[in-house]
């Protein structure tokens, strides 16, 4: 069952061995888990329904409590605690688009607001209920996960715009194919959310981001009904569906996506190799990124990532024999792992990674084969639930990611931590913190920093330092001429920071053209753009 107050199935632990706690304890002080809510004490929080009824519409506190939120810090910190003073006055779970259209009748004449909800993964505020005097309506997709048509000539699959990822992957793969479109949410995310998030995936470097991958669809939006049929290539004016990517439910609700799909890869295979230092890895790194080979990821974490991810991977004679044969071969305290992926034909594979490696081997790289790359790809979605477990022990963890161009990206990683570093130091707290590139580019990479620190136990003091933290690094981001979101979207949290980045005239033609599609305001308000 998925948990109510945390990351995903409440029957998967992912355990901080004892290493690990002594490791967080040194870098940060001992910490202890805080008391926390009931279910039972968080529903019956939730007050009565201002909707008036519908045979759609399920209005019990369980089914609001449990479509209130996202997977934000800022979310779990209210759920934890208790703090449930918003959530939808009803959710509707539509099985086709007539029913879509019939809901977002049902909140004009309710002067209800609507918001659009998939697998309830964001992290920057996407679906949260802001409080106000009108009622809201959440219309929960998820029951729109068919495969409608799947076009073997064209290699186009159309899906309901709820499609889960494994849902989505298991369909494709029964017919020989697969979308390629695996985010670290990649379990409980949908396609519709990564469509309008403008999500990537840890192996876009083959496939390619989402927006690379939607071909077409259907949106439903207060105005009527928007088609956008697929083509190979248009000339045709503006392309509409750069209108819905990243529209993050502001002009409508995406109720069909067709995605461009690929046959399923003959051989795939992930491949570690350590550099002495970050200097050395970027370099080959980028090297290997404006080489543009046929591989499908490259990942590279920098020395403390490294470190933090050796010491969680437990198998400790194991890990300190790797240790000690790699010092041997000039990779010590400072080292950094790059992950490798290729995916396609074995031939074409198997060749893209033996350039792959020469290039590395060249810059400085040592090669310890793919045992390490079949963990990581066997526990790729399940790292996640270290946040889960970190909870437990008294620690938070979030993360901020960007994108920069390859001359910003050391300066980036550094100012972010450093960032960090200077706001928990404000709270009379230390912060653990560290970066990896997680997706590659000819032009530069995305940064995505994760920060470890101690929670007080105390909700107001908790939201107050995550405050300081998302404030003081989001700045950083934008000083230092970083996108505020590489991959996580906007929603509420980047939002302040939105138009550093689009400029005064940008904004104003975001609003116009949300206003066009939603002229009385009732999707999603308070994300993406303010009014």
């Amino acid at each position: 069952m998925k948990r109510w107050n945390g990351w995903g199935d409440d029957a998967i632990e992912f355990a901080l061995n004892a290493d690990a706690l002594a490791f967080l304890g040194e870098r940060l002080g001992p910490a202890s888990a805080g008391a926390e809510t009931s279910h039972a004490d968080a529903c019956a929080r939730i007050g009565g329904s201002r909707l008036p009824p519908h045979p759609l519409v399920d209005t019990s506190a369980a089914a609001r409590l449990a479509n209130a939120l996202g997977q934000s810090l800022p979310d779990w910190l209210r759920l934890r605690y208790g703090k449930i003073d918003t959530a939808p006055d009803g959710v509707a779970y539509p099985e086709s688009g007539e029913e879509v259209r019939e809901l977002l009748d049902f909140a004009a004449r309710s002067g209800a607001i609507v918001i659009p909800y998939g697998g309830g993964t964001s992290v920057a505020g996407h679906v949260g209920v802001e409080a106000g005097a009108a009622p809201v309506l959440t219309i929960n997709l998820t029951r729109m996960r068919a495969l409608i048509d799947l076009d073997k000539e064209a290699q186009l699959a159309t899906f309901g715009a709820g499609v889960l990822g494994p849902d989505l992957e298991a369909q494709l793969r029964a017919f020989g194919y697969t979308l390629g479109h695996f985010p670290q949410s990649f379990e409980y995310s949908t396609l519709g959310g990564w469509v309008v998030t403008r999500s990537s995936g840890q192996q876009s470097l083959r496939y390619g981001r989402i927006e690379q991958l939607f071909a077409g669809g259907r949106v439903e939006t207060p105005a009527g009904t928007l088609d956008l049929p697929t083509f190979p290539a248009s000339a045709a004016g503006t392309d509409l569906r750069e209108i819905v990517l990243g529209s993050e439910g502001r002009l409508g609700i995406l109720t069909e996506a067709t995605v461009r799909v690929s046959r399923l890869p003959q051989y795939e295979a992930f491949h570690a190799v350590f550099f002495p230092d970050w200097e050395a890895a970027a370099a080959a790194t980028r090297e290997l990124a404006q080489a543009k080979l046929p591989l499908s990821m490259l990942r590279l974490s920098n020395p403390i990532e490294t470190l933090t991810m050796l010491t969680l991977a437990g198998h400790k004679r194991l890990i300190g024999a790797l240790e000690t044969w790699l010092r041997w071969r000039g990779c010590a305290d400072g080292k950094c792992m790059l992950m490798i992926g290729a995916s396609g034909t074995a031939a074409n594979a198997k060749h893209a990674l033996r350039a792959a490696l020469a290039i590395a081997r060249t810059g400085g790289g040592v090669h310890v084969g793919r045992t390490m790359g079949d963990k990581w790809k066997q526990n790729r979605f399940r790292n996640v639930y270290l946040r889960n477990a970190a909870w437990e022990h008294g620690y938070a963890i979030d993360t901020v990611e960007t994108a920069v161009d390859w001359p910003g990206v050391t300066p980036m990683m550094h100012a972010l931590e450093e960032a960090a570093t200077q706001a928990m130091a404000a709270c009379g707290e230390r912060v653990h913190a560290y970066t990896h590139l997680s997706h590659l580019y000819a032009q530069g990479a995305s940064v995505y920093t994760t920060f470890v620190y101690r929670l007080s136990g105390n909700y107001e003091e908790d939201l107050q330092r995550w405050r300081r933290l998302k404030s003081t690094v989001s700045e950083a981001i934008i000083v230092n001429g970083g996108t505020i979101s590489h991959q996580h979207g906007v929603g509420t949290d980047h939002a302040p920071y939105l138009a550093s980045e689009k400029g005064l005239l940008g904004m104003s033609a975001m609003r116009t053209l949300f206003r066009h599609f939603d002229p009385d305001g009732r999707m999603n308000p308070g994300k993406l753009v303010s009014p």
